[in-house]
């Protein structure tokens, strides 16, 4: 069977390394590689599109990073408890016009006994910005250690 550390129950260390661990694989924008962290029958509420198992997750980030090009994501925790961790977040992208946006977010997780997550509800707003405010400024890719937080960035 597949597993997927830091395994729940969640410590504050714990549950801070899996909320890295999930940033640095969206910031790859790779659906498949992203898909392999949730169950094979995982259930998503990312905005208002409802999708269930790994061939419709990555439809669903395909189609997202189609459409929000240069995307970097910083997530942050927010609580934990058991097999539970809800992050709050924030991504900076553009469209194909060159609008700019920052997208928020709060997300619940559910993760199952291997690591993997079972449960994903995101909820998502997006704020147009202006290509000077962008505040996420780091090579494609993963964020680098030593770049700000949300919170170091008052978001």
């Amino acid at each position: 069977m597949e597993t997927r550390p830091p395994l729940p129950p969640f410590t504050q260390e714990t549950a801070v390394q899996k909320v890295r661990a999930a940033e640095d694989g969206w910031n790859t924008r790779d659906p498949q590689r992203v898909s392999l962290a949730y169950t094979a029958q995982s259930r998503w509420r990312n905005r208002a599109e409802f999708v269930t198992g790994r061939e419709e997750i990555v439809g669903l980030l395909s189609r997202k990073w189609v459409r929000e090009l240069d995307y970097r994501l910083i997530k942050e925790l927010w609580a934990f408890g058991g097999s539970r961790i809800a992050v709050r977040f924030a991504y900076e992208w553009h469209d194909d016009a060159g609008n700019w946006f920052r997208s928020y977010g709060n997300e619940n997780w559910e993760f199952d006994e291997m690591g993997l997550m079972a449960v994903r509800h995101a909820s998502i707003n997006d704020l147009p910005i202006k290509a000077a405010d962008r505040k996420f400024h780091w090579p494609l890719g993963r964020r680098p250690d030593d770049h700000p937080g949300l919170s170091d960035l008052g978001l």
